[in-house]
């Protein structure tokens, strides 16, 4: 790799850990911010991991307005399954630049986020594909997909944190 290559997959590789350090901590509507107006954030559902709304179903799929709205209900006490918050450990690894051009970066990463309540330990299993973009210099995401690797949510139950 190059020097700019290299600089580049570690400023991706410490956007993505910033990220997770900003879930963990609830610091959610830091964690927004991250994101571009245009984004898009998408769970597709555990039968189609591959699968594209509205084609195929998904578990979410938020524009920024509706993840503004997760957002804001998660911080408050009208997210009964959230309330009081669980705690979470996002693990982030294999972060790969796929593509890249003039404007965006296409980026995959492996991820395990661990949700702890009610002295239970459920995880999520899979891998993060984001679109990411430049404003004003900073990254920003226009994109982030949670493929998840589990044949079910029968042990989780639903998706209620944040992946």
């Amino acid at each position: 790799m190059s020097g700019a290559a290299d600089s580049l997959q570690l400023e991706v590789e410490r956007f993505l850990y910033r990220e997770a350090m900003l879930l963990d901590a609830w610091r959610l509507e830091e964690w927004l911010a991250l994101f571009s107006p245009q984004a898009r954030y998408i769970v597709p559902s555990t039968e189609h991991p591959q699968g594209n709304p509205p084609e195929h179903p998904a578990l979410i799929d938020d524009d920024f307005n509706r993840l503004q709205g997760r957002v804001t209900r998660l911080l408050s006490r009208r997210a009964h399954r959230e309330y009081p918050s669980s705690r979470t450990r996002h693990l982030v690894s294999n972060v790969l630049i796929t593509d890249s051009s003039a404007t965006e970066l296409s980026v995959s990463a492996a991820f395990v986020v661990y949700r702890v309540r009610s002295r239970n330990v459920t995880q999520y299993i899979g891998r993060y594909l984001y679109v990411l973009e430049r404003h004003a210099g900073a990254l920003k995401i226009r994109q982030k997909r949670i493929e998840l690797d589990l044949e079910g949510l029968l042990e989780q139950g639903t998706v209620s944190i944040l992946l």
